[in-house]
C-alpha cells in the first residue's frame, strides 16, 4: 500500500467503493486522513462499513469541512451530465480529484524523482503496460504495475527512486488528476470512443494529450492523426513510433514484417512470439521497446523479456494446440475494431463469433473475410450476422459458444492449412450469454481442454 501522507489531518470526501475506492480509502485512512465515504449501491456502502469505513449519505453531509473530492473514475464528471457528488462539491469550492492525482501528490512529497510510466490510448493500452513491466521485471527491475489495468494504485508499494511504477490510465482517470507529470508518458492511438463520456472527439483527445504533454520523456504512436497532431505540439523529448502500412508519418522507430527498427538498425526481432502476432503487437512492442531503452534495458535482455512475454488473458491468448490446430481466446474484442486486430493476425481462421451486437456489427470486416476458412455463429446477433456473412463466408448457426467451439474444432481438424487457427473473437458484447468478457473467454479455454 502507498499510505498517503499528504492527506494526513484533512476531511475527505470519496464517492464509489469498488475495488480502488475501497483501496484509496485504506491508503488515506493509514496517511492519517478521516475519510467520509459513499456509494450509490447499498450492498457496496455495507461492504465498506462492514470493514470499518465511515459510510454516510454526502447528500446530508457538511461539505464545508471537505478538503477533497475523491471520485471513482467510472463517475460522470462532466457527462453526460455531471453526477450529483460533482455538484455538490463544486458549490462548496472543494477541489475533485482521483487516486491516480493521490498518488502523484506522494510522488512528489516523498520521491519526486522515482521512475512512473504512464499509458493511455484507446486500443492496446493494457497490453503495452504488461508488456513494458514484464520486459522491466525480466531484466531485474522492481516493478509495481496497476492503474487501469487492474490493481488500485494505492494498493501497490510506495515510490521510491529504486522502484519503476508502471501505469495504464483511462482518460477518466487522467481527468481526476491535475497534477500528472509522469517520468516517461505514451500515448498509443486514439479513436472514437467514451464519447458520451466526454462529449466531442476534440475533448476527448484533450484529456489524453496530458499524459505526454506533461512527461519528462514522451512516447506517441503517430498512425493517426489525432496523435500525430498532438506530437507535433510536443517540443520537449519524444520518440516518435510508426507501424509502416498504417500511416505515412515520419517516426525515430518503425515497425513492420514483425520487427522493430531505428533507422535500418533492428531492435527487437517478433517473429515467432505468439503473444505479440499482428501489426497493432509490433506497435505495443515499439512503444515498450523504447520505454525499457529509456531504463538501460536493450540488446539481449530487451529480446529476452519481448519473448517470455505470456501475453494477457483473453486478449489473442494462445489457449491450446491440438495437432496443427491452434485455438485463441479473444473474448475480450467485444467489437469490430478489436475483431480486426485478430483477423489480421491469423489466417486459415474457424470464427467463433456473435453475442449481443455493437453498432455497425460486422460489416466493418467484410474486407477481411477472405481469412475466414468458416464463421460459426453464436447469440443474439446470429441472424444479422449471417446476413452480413451470406454469399462471402460459410457459416454455421450453432447458438452457443459450446455447440461452436466442437463444430469449429471438427471442422479446423480435417483442414488442409498448414496451421489452421479456431479463433474466439466475438466482436460483440457478451450479455446475451455471459455475465461478461472474462467469463466468455474461462469458457472457451474450459471448452479447448475439454477437446484433449
Amino acid at each position: 500500500m502507498t499510505p498517503a501522507t499528504t492527506f494526513a489531518g484533512k476531511r475527505i470526501a470519496l464517492f464509489g467503493l469498488g475495488g480502488s475506492g475501497l483501496a484509496t480509502v485504506h491508503a488515506l485512512k493509514a496517511g492519517g486522513a478521516e475519510v467520509i465515504a459513499w456509494d450509490d449501491s447499498p450492498e457496496s456502502a455495507e461492504r465498506a462499513r462492514q470493514q470499518g469505513i465511515t459510510v454516510c449519505d454526502l447528500r446530508t453531509a457538511d461539505w464545508s469541512g471537505f478538503s477533497s473530492l475523491v471520485l471513482a473514475p467510472g463517475v460522470p464528471l462532466t457527462h453526460p451530465e455531471p453526477h450529483w457528488t460533482v455538484g455538490l462539491a463544486k458549490a462548496a469550492g472543494v477541489e475533485i480529484i482521483g487516486d491516480i492525482e493521490i498518488y502523484c501528490r506522494e510522488r512528489a512529497a516523498i520521491a519526486p524523482d522515482a521512475p512512473f510510466v504512464a499509458i493511455t490510448g484507446t486500443n492496446g493500452k493494457s497490453t503495452t503496460t504488461a508488456l513494458i513491466a514484464h520486459v522491466l521485471a525480466s531484466a531485474g527491475y522492481d516493478v509495481q504495475m496497476g492503474g487501469n489495468i487492474g490493481t488500485a494504485i494505492l494498493s501497490l508499494q510506495p515510490p521510491s527512486r529504486e522502484r519503476i511504477h508502471v501505469v495504464e490510465l483511462s482518460t477518466f482517470q487522467i481527468d481526476l488528476t491535475p497534477t500528472l507529470k509522469p517520468s516517461a508518458g505514451i500515448l498509443l492511438n486514439l479513436t472514437p470512443d467514451h464519447l458520451d463520456r466526454h462529449g466531442t472527439m476534440e475533448n476527448y483527445a484533450a484529456i489524453k494529450e496530458r499524459v505526454v504533454q506533461s512527461a519528462d520523456l514522451a512516447i506517441v504512436g503517430v498512425d493517426d492523426a489525432y496523435c500525430e497532431a498532438i506530437a507535433s505540439r510536443r517540443s520537449a523529448p519524444m520518440i516518435r513510433v510508426h507501424v509502416e502500412g498504417h500511416g505515412h508519418a515520419e517516426a525515430e522507430l518503425i515497425a513492420r514484417d514483425a520487427k522493430v527498427f531505428e533507422g535500418d538498425v533492428v531492435l527487437a526481432d517478433l517473429d515467432g512470439i505468439g503473444s505479440l502476432r499482428g501489426a497493432h503487437n509490433w506497435q505495443n512492442a515499439a512503444v515498450a521497446a523504447a520505454t525499457v531503452r529509456a531504463f538501460g534495458v536493450e540488446g539481449e535482455r530487451l529480446a529476452a523479456g519481448l519473448k517470455s512475454f505470456p501475453g494477457l488473458a483473453h486478449r489473442m491468448e494462445q489457449v491450446g494446440r491440438r495437432g496443427r490446430v491452434l485455438f485463441v481466446n479473444d473474448s475480450k474484442a467485444t467489437n469490430a475494431d478489436s475483431t480486426e486486430k485478430a483477423l489480421t493476425a491469423f489466417r486459415d481462421i474457424h470464427w467463433i463469433v456473435g453475442g449481443k451486437a455493437k453498432e455497425g456489427g460486422i460489416t466493418p470486416l467484410v474486407p477481411l473475410f477472405d481469412r475466414v476458412a468458416h464463421a460459426y455463429l453464436i447469440g443474439a446477433s446470429s441472424e444479422a450476422f449471417a446476413q452480413t456473412l451470406e454469399g462471402r463466408v460459410p457459416y454455421t448457426l450453432c447458438g452457443t459458444l459450446d455447440v461452436a467451439t466442437q463444430k469449429a474444432a471438427e471442422a479446423s481438424a480435417s483442414s488442409d492449412a498448414a496451421e489452421p487457427v479456431v479463433l474466439l473473437s466475438p466482436a460483440c458484447a457478451s450479455y446475451d450469454q455471459f455475465r461478461n468478457f472474462e467469463i466468455r473467454g474461462d469458457r472457451f479455454r474450459e471448452l479447448v481442454r475439454a477437446l484433449d
